[in-house]
């Protein structure tokens, strides 16, 4: 390893103020070194690093003023709220202030001027929008469905969850804002017990497409001796049951055998289950869905 490639442990090498690496004996020279990237002044970042957004979040802190608090997609990131692949590659951080003083303006940040004032949350040393109040930012940044999956996200993975109450007080309080008809929109879509994005668009897709909707991550009744099962989206009028096959269920071979009893178990039950995964087409998953419903009963 080359020296200038050498930097003190207990820099935070996604970032550090330049005030931080002084301290620990580097000199100016080396935190002007070409490896070093500058994501905004007086902070620095290995190159190319792609750097998350928690030790740039960290670095910035350490300058940003007392009334500023990290919001919209950077709050949702260090929240652990689920973003498209195009936000979460973003390394500029979402700054915020209250209305009337000006929004921040530097490279490396997006400002934000937000008239009332949000719910604030401090984790881990850091201040930021709490997760009602950043989902509400978001949906001038989100397309209508990935702003549903942060919603359904909200009530169903969230600890503590947020509620339908919670989310529809704060929809009402944003009337007249930037984004409040979106947030309307999507709120009528959000549900409980949704566990991942996927899940989301899947129901999305079914209800979408005319189909009765489905029940969410619900318990099956099965015959006593069965082991517990819960189904991704749930008929439970015609026992049918679909569900969205993640890689994990192929890679780990524990569960791809839970998988497998689960699945014989559903069979001896009378379950039909519809299985989709990555690469399946939205069309195949719509015709199996239909012929099944159609086999036990259900029409349009």
């Amino acid at each position: 390893m080359s020296r200038r490639s050498e930097l003190p442990r207990g820099l935070d090498l996604d970032g550090f103020t330049v005030a931080e690496a002084r301290a620990a004996g580097v000199n100016r020279k080396r935190t002007r070194a070409r490896d070093l990237e500058i994501p905004f002044r007086g902070v620095r970042a290995f190159a190319g690093s792609g750097a998350a957004v928690a030790g740039l979040a960290r670095a910035y802190a350490a300058r940003m003023p007392a009334d500023h608090f990290f919001s919209h997609t950077t709050g949702a990131l260090l929240l652990g709220l689920p973003l498209p692949r195009r936000l979460e590659n973003d390394p500029r951080l979402h700054v915020s202030v209250l209305s009337p003083e000006r929004a921040l303006r530097m490279r490396g940040v997006v400002g934000h001027s937000v008239r009332g004032r949000p719910g604030l949350w401090i984790v881990n040393g850091l201040t930021m929008t709490d997760p009602v109040s950043t989902w509400c930012d978001l949906a001038a940044l989100l397309g209508p469905d990935d702003l549903i999956a942060v919603g359904d996200h909200l009530l169903g993975k969230l600890a503590p969850p947020a509620t339908m109450e919670l989310l529809a007080a704060a929809v009402a309080a944003r009337a007249g804002r930037r984004g409040v008809q979106r947030l309307r929109q999507a709120l009528v879509w959000v549900r409980p017990r949704v566990e991942s994005p996927r899940e989301t668009r899947l129901r999305l897709l079914v209800v979408r497409a005319g189909f009765p909707e489905p029940d969410t991550n619900v318990d099956l009744p099965l015959p006593p001796g069965r082991r517990r099962a819960r189904g991704d989206l749930v008929y439970l009028r015609y026992k049918i049951l679909v569900e969205y096959d993640g890689e994990q269920h192929r890679t780990d071979d524990a569960q791809f055998a839970r998988d497998l009893e689960r699945l014989d178990d559903l069979a001896a039950a009378g379950w039909r289950v519809i299985r989709a995964a990555k690469g399946t087409r939205p069309a195949e998953i719509l015709s199996r869905l239909d012929e099944a419903l159609r086999a036990r009963g259900w029409r349009p």
